[in-house]
């Protein structure tokens, strides 16, 4: 066994359904008094229902929220946060919501509670990322760490089928990327083969079934443990095609990992058998690739990055990026071998052994 450092990151985590009742506790415990609540148009429900929970502890609300997070709205949201005079900030929402509040505790260091409404994984991690001048910037610090996360199943029925598919399978890629990524280790190995499993016995019910609070509590621990793995094993390429599909050429978060996972899982096979064979015993299936693939294929889930409207002109300019970030990775990245993957997934073809 190789040598390894594992480090635990804290955070409080209440999971339930009903569990968002407790928001205005929770904010107690964090001792705050002024929360600023940050949920866009989509999740105005659950966002009234945390301000009347919060009641006199809140002091406002802001819900221009983006994908991708722009430096424009992180600095309006930073704005809003001083203006407000807030000692903590509550956000209701998927990985977009959850990043921008991120984006704006980097700024002013502010805790954070995190209510998920997708399974982005983001609230478990210490990983932000802004998008300025189409190029996004990713880093970590721990200031941006949610420090409580309330994970209520019920909130994400309302996530249609297509997404609740596409957002599962993105978790499923931070699962993937744990086994073989720079910080891997036996506990988050062991941590990523439960949220694979979890994941792909979930996803189908609740594509078949969207109310299935069971299923739902299934994938939502999936990407719970997701995000775990993801926020101390670290990235492989996988991730890197994503952060510069989706900064550059404005490709949707989620369905641009459901679309690339399987060949980023093809690309890395001959250079992680040990991992990939986790992952092959998680799925139940002797090829991961394939299988990931078909489990896309059968939610019913864009299996192209065309589909996606990523430009075909644009595939040379996104390998060269990915290669000249050198992400790390088990097989070593290069330009020609990134230009094979992106053009594989640009059509959609099964992954071949």
């Amino acid at each position: 066994m190789k040598p390894f450092v594992h480090e635990a990151l804290p955070a409080r985590v209440v999971f339930g359904v009903g569990s968002l009742a407790s928001v205005g506790d929770e904010a107690e415990r964090l001792g705050a008094s002024r929360v600023l609540l940050i949920a866009g148009g989509y999740e105005k429900a659950f966002a009234d229902d945390a301000a009347a929970a919060l009641g006199s502890r809140l002091a406002g609300r802001f819900e221009d929220v983006q994908p991708h997070v722009s430096l424009a709205v992180a600095q309006a949201a930073r704005s809003a946060a001083r203006e407000l005079r807030a000692d903590a900030l509550v956000s209701i929402g998927g990985g977009s919501s959850t990043g921008l509040a991120k984006a704006v505790a980097l700024d002013t260091r502010l805790p954070i509670l995190a209510v998920p409404t997708t399974y982005a994984g983001s609230e478990m991690t210490p990983i932000y990322g802004i998008t300025s001048d189409t190029r996004k910037q990713t880093g970590r610090d721990p200031g941006v760490l949610p420090k409580t996360v309330l994970y209520d199943p019920a909130l994400t029925v309302t996530l249609p089928p297509g997404l609740s598919a596409a957002s599962g399978l993105n978790a499923l890629a931070h699962c993937v990327e744990a086994t073989y990524a720079e910080g891997a280790n036996p506990l988050l190995s062991a941590i990523a083969g439960e949220g694979i499993r979890a994941l792909a016995a979930g996803l189908p019910v609740v594509v078949r079934a969207p109310d299935d609070l069971d299923a739902r509590g299934e994938v939502l621990l999936g990407a719970w443990l997701a995000g775990t793995v993801l926020a101390s094993g670290g990235l492989g390429i996988h991730h890197k095609i994503c952060h510069v599909l989706g900064g550059t050429f404005g490709l949707p978060h989620a369905e641009t990992h459901s679309v690339v996972l399987s060949h980023a899982v093809a690309f890395n096979a001959g250079a992680a058998p040990a991992a990939l064979a986790l992952v092959a015993r998680a799925l139940g299936h002797d090829d991961p690739a394939a299988a990931i693939f078909d489990l896309g294929v059968a939610l019913g889930v864009p299996s192209s990055l065309a589909a996606l409207g990523m430009p075909e002109n644009g595939l040379d300019e996104a390998a060269r990026l990915v290669a000249a970030a050198a992400p790390s990775n088990p097989r070593p990245v290069d330009e020609a071998g990134v230009r094979a993957l992106l053009a594989d997934a640009f059509s959609g073809r099964r992954p071949r052994r």
